[in-house]
């Protein structure tokens, strides 16, 4: 026997060998051996046929989800996540978002509930009831609006804008520019009331208002801007040396001395020259001796004038919507309106918005010897006298 090839030889009579018998043991270890091979086989072809299944799909993926990207870097961020965006314009599929102007738009989505449209303002897709496996299509048409038809659909956003309270972060807007874009071209793009910047000193700066001066002024105000206003005190000073509103607001060393080095301090290392310069009517003068809503104190402001500004305090109206304290009509001039902010808003009257509250001066002249305050309990007050030094500046100015 050849033990190495377990193979028995079967001697004939003449001595000759019969043939060669194969032990059954090896039979059958070669057999498994053999089963165990395709086995291996077809699990090694069905993982590589999976393999480049799912290799393929993610390909497939990778491009989809590369070519959206693509497109979403054309569009301003607007905070949904879909995964399938095109852009046909005049029938052809395009990477970019067109240039504005008199497109007709159509959006279309696929997905569950989410629908889209297309915001004019801010020239970018504006979807609701997201849902995960959403897809969106966006039609332009060239020359598919007229000129008027454009400006209504700019004019309806700007009043959307100035009606909706938001309260989002748009530093980067300012630090890209693209915010004094969207102001000085009247869209307002994606600026919302309540929307606020913060600068490199950590200072909190809030969109008060939009467009709210538009067209006042002896000298009309033409540009576009947005009303400014620091969301928190950033510091305290008095109206006056002494106990007294002689020379009214404008003569106060408020207007003369402590809002130019406001101005300079806060306001210019971080908006520059996109500060405007406007027209202002202020007053100028009190009689001492004229009846007033004080009540125990006689005095009232009884003249104004026009002044270049840049800066002043907030009168009543602006804070309130009407008037409280203020002595006469020359006190409000051209701030006899309420800002957008603390009607969408009116916890911001008498706080950062967060809970932080504090008291404020008010350009208003209330008696002889007060000017108005905003009260930090909320409640319109002129409790301390002109010369008090612990009510804090909370100034505004507008932007383009």
């Amino acid at each position: 026997m050849i033990k190495n090839e377990k193979i028995l030889s079967i001697k004939t009579r003449e001595g000759g060998i019969l043939g060669k018998k194969k032990d059954p043991e090896l039979e059958r270890f070669t057999k498994n051996k053999n089963q165990k091979r395709i086995v291996i086989g077809s699990i090694i072809g069905i993982i590589l046929l999976i393999g480049g299944i799912l290799l393929y799909r993610s390909y497939a993926l990778y491009e989809e989800e590369k070519e959206f990207n693509v497109l979403k870097g054309q569009i301003p961020d607007f905070g949904y996540d879909i995964k399938m965006l095109s852009v046909v314009v005049d029938g052809n599929k395009s990477k970019t978002i067109p240039e504005r102007g008199l497109y007709k738009t159509n959006v279309e989505c696929t997905g569950g509930k989410t629908t889209g449209s297309w915001d004019y303002n801010a020239w970018n897709l504006v979807l609701e009831n997201v849902e995960s496996n959403a897809k969106c299509n966006i039609n332009f048409t060239t020359n598919g609006l007229t000129q008027e038809e454009y400006n209504k659909h700019i004019k309806a956003g700007v009043s959307l804008r100035r009606n909706t309270y938001r309260g989002k972060d748009i530093s980067k807007y300012h630090q890209d520019g693209s915010l004094y874009t969207m102001i000085s071209d009247g869209t307002f793009g994606d600026i919302y009331v309540g929307d606020y910047i913060i600068d490199s000193q950590n200072h909190k700066w809030l969109i008060a208002d939009m467009d709210n001066y538009l067209n006042t002024g002896d000298t009309s105000l033409t540009k576009h801007h947005a009303t400014i206003i620091p969301a928190m005190d950033l510091m305290n000073a008095r109206m006056n040396a002494t106990n007294s509103t002689e020379g009214g607001y404008y003569n106060s060393e408020m207007v003369q001395i402590t809002l130019p080095n406001y101005l300079g301090t806060y306001v210019t290392p971080t908006f520059g020259s996109h500060v405007i310069t406007y027209r202002n009517l202020l007053t100028n003068a009190v009689n001492v001796t004229l009846a007033n809503r004080y009540g125990t104190d006689g005095g009232a402001s009884n003249s104004w004038a026009w002044y270049d500004r840049q800066i002043d305090l907030m009168s009543e109206m602006n804070v309130y919507g009407s008037t409280v304290w203020s002595s006469s009509g020359f006190d409000t001039g051209i701030d006899n309106f309420q800002y957008a902010l603390f009607q969408l808003q009116p916890d911001f009257k008498n706080s950062d918005g967060n809970g932080g509250r504090f008291s404020y001066w008010l350009k208003d002249v209330s008696s002889a010897s007060f000017f108005a305050i905003s009260f930090y309990h909320g409640d319109s007050d002129v409790d301390i006298a002109a010369s008090t030094a612990v009510r804090s500046v909370r100034p505004r100015f507008l932007i383009d």
